[in-house]
């Protein structure tokens, strides 16, 4: 379905759990937020109406998102279910790595097509300060060398001023393994605090400082608005999402489901569409379709990150979906 600028949208990520069994500072307040009951939250057959729903509108493709997705009991068989939809495509998971290593195997069976693993630093003590948890850096280098053997994968690092100095320690992963190591814009979202972001730009510069053959690929690698590089001897690519300080707002073809219902057209503005309601008022397939429709139909020309007092999202991420 195209929305009313001509955009075609096929891509939704869906909110499992506002749980996390980390409390990343640029994601949670110290003390963390207050989780939702779990009857508040979309069961996994809801779910499924909305994705199903979904797939009649010309949406193939789903990321399953947190919080931590992985701490929702029954995660895998979901993913099994949701990717045996008539019409899905692509079913894809995006997780801190931690729970990954003993579910590996179940996901792979299950159908996943790929898994995006978050992990900003490589220093066990900085990786133990960002999250606010005992778990290393370590724990997750080595889910991704697992995960990267089995699926697509992709290493997903927020840009963060005291993180500057692992840049290249984590674009190397991508000379090393076949990963993409994708560096992202800090967005001024939520809980996080006003230190400005380091931008693409900057990461691009040094990148290149350092493997001076980097150079842009055309080849989509995947449904993101990131930018793509590679260079001799990678075995991945570096990508580069710089939604704050330039955007993809003209290309974007995504919605966020968050896990209470809330189907949000744009990641910046509080506004969406309740389904819960609907799911649980008895409403037929038509009906859900048409609020999925309307949802599609109220996304914004863009978002308004340059214009901060404009922005009227003031959840955490764990809230919004990740």
């Amino acid at each position: 379905m195209l929305d009313s600028f001509g955009r075609k949208i096929n891509y939704l990520r869906l909110s499992i759990t506002d749980r996390c069994n980390l409390r990343c500072r640029y994601c949670m307040p110290d003390k963390g937020v207050p989780t939702t009951a779990h009857d508040d939250l979309l069961r996994y057959e809801e779910l499924l109406r909305i994705a199903a729903a979904a797939v009649a509108l010309g949406i193939d493709r789903f990321k399953v998102t947190g919080g931590e997705p992985l701490v929702r009991q029954g995660c895998t068989d979901f993913i099994r279910r949701l990717k045996a939809l008539p019409g899905v495509w692509q079913v894809t998971l995006t997780t801190n790595g931690l729970l990954l290593p003993p579910l590996l195997n179940e996901l792979c069976e299950a159908g996943l097509d790929g898994v995006n693993i978050s992990l900003d630093t490589l220093d066990n003590a900085q990786y133990q300060r960002l999250t606010r948890r005992t778990h290393t850096a370590d724990e997750v280098l080595h889910a991704v060398r697992l995960c990267a053997a089995r699926l697509p994968t992709k290493v997903n690092a927020v840009l963060l001023p005291e993180t500057a100095n692992q840049l290249i320690p984590l674009a190397e992963l991508a000379q090393a393994l076949p990963v993409d190591v994708r560096f992202i814009e800090r967005m001024p979202l939520g809980s996080t605090e006003s230190t400005p972001a380091t931008t693409a730009a900057i990461v691009l510069d040094c990148l290149r400082a350092h493997w001076p053959q980097l150079e842009p690929i055309s080849a989509p690698r995947g449904n993101g608005p990131a930018h793509y590089f590679h260079a001799p001897g990678f075995k991945g690519c570096i990508g580069l999402i710089d939604a704050v300080s330039h955007g993809f707002c003209d290309h974007c073809n995504r919605l966020r489901l968050t896990s209470t219902g809330l189907l949000k057209p744009c990641l910046c503005y509080e506004q969406g569409v309740e389904l819960k309601p609907l799911l649980r008022d008895g409403a037929d397939d038509a009906t859900l379709r048409d609020a999925i429709r309307a949802a599609i139909l109220q996304k914004p020309a863009a978002h308004c990150f340059a214009q901060r007092e404009n922005i009227t999202e003031h959840k955490s991420m764990n809230q919004i979906g990740g």
